[in-house]
């Protein structure tokens, strides 16, 4: 009738997408997710016994947290067993040679998670291949050229917090070529609740996703939206086996087999 309010009501798969992760890491401190984090990371064989560990602040950078919170968990795990430190031009903070697993019960809120990261990773699919698409038909030379840059520094990482920095900022940088002035802070969004999720990846694995990336500026020069919508498929959809909730399905499965 003339005068009701408009209905509002979102239909259930929109309010599927709006809606903030439901994950029981939203009721972890800010210390028990990094802990969570490193330690699942040691459990799947991310972070292997030996490896030595970024700087603090770097650490702290990429995880989102304070430099202090990082000191107190990476101390509190190598009381854990998880972590220990060595003194002398080749010390530090490492992983353990024979790490203990399965002491940090802040790690099971990432393991029931997984509905949850599956759900976020569908969600980026669907914005980052309309993101890519849109950039192709609208970047511009210097924001290819930034683009180039970013993919160069990718490269150069020589740990798992500076590729993680420069991949937010490429990723940023697409949504921002599309041109599209609301394009970039909904896409963000998505992002930063995505990598609440990530943990400390090899260095191969983030080169070898950092190919992706190139063959995605290759499209974008090209001005190709289909191929630049398809590279961008590829490389969020195979999040669902690289994250570590495809790791731990994989697991599972080849203990089950």
């Amino acid at each position: 009738m003339p005068g009701d309010l408009p209905d509002t009501t979102e239909p259930e798969a929109v309010r599927g997408l709006n809606a903030p992760p439901l994950g029981g890491i939203q009721r972890l401190s800010a210390l028990d997710t990094v802990r969570a984090r490193i330690a699942l990371a040691v459990e799947l064989g991310l972070l292997a016994p030996g490896e030595r560990l970024p700087p603090t602040d770097k650490i702290a950078a990429a995880l989102g947290v304070g430099d202090i919170t990082v000191r107190r968990a990476l101390a509190s795990l190598h009381a854990d067993g998880v972590l220990e430190r060595r003194r002398g031009r080749t010390g530090g903070t490492l992983v353990a040679e024979r790490p203990v697993k399965g002491t940090v019960t802040e790690a099971a809120a990432y393991r029931a998670a997984a509905a949850d990261v599956h759900r976020l990773i569908d969600h980026r699919l669907v914005l980052e291949c309309g993101v890519a698409h849109l950039a192709a038909l609208h970047a511009g030379a210097p924001a290819l050229d930034d683009l180039d840059r970013l993919v160069a520094e990718m490269d150069a990482a020589e740990s798992w917090t500076e590729f993680r920095r420069h991949d937010e900022r490429f990723h940023l940088a697409v949504a921002e070529a599309t041109g599209v002035a609301f394009a970039t802070a909904p896409y963000g969004a998505v992002l930063q609740d995505l990598y609440r999720y990530y943990l400390p990846y090899p260095l191969d694995t983030l080169r070898r996703s950092n190919a992706e990336h190139r063959a995605l500026v290759d499209a974008l020069r090209r001005g190709d939206p289909v191929d630049a919508a398809e590279v961008a498929r590829r490389h969020v959809d195979q999040l669902h086996r690289t994250m570590f909730v495809g790791l731990m399905d994989d697991a599972g499965a080849r203990a089950g087999g």
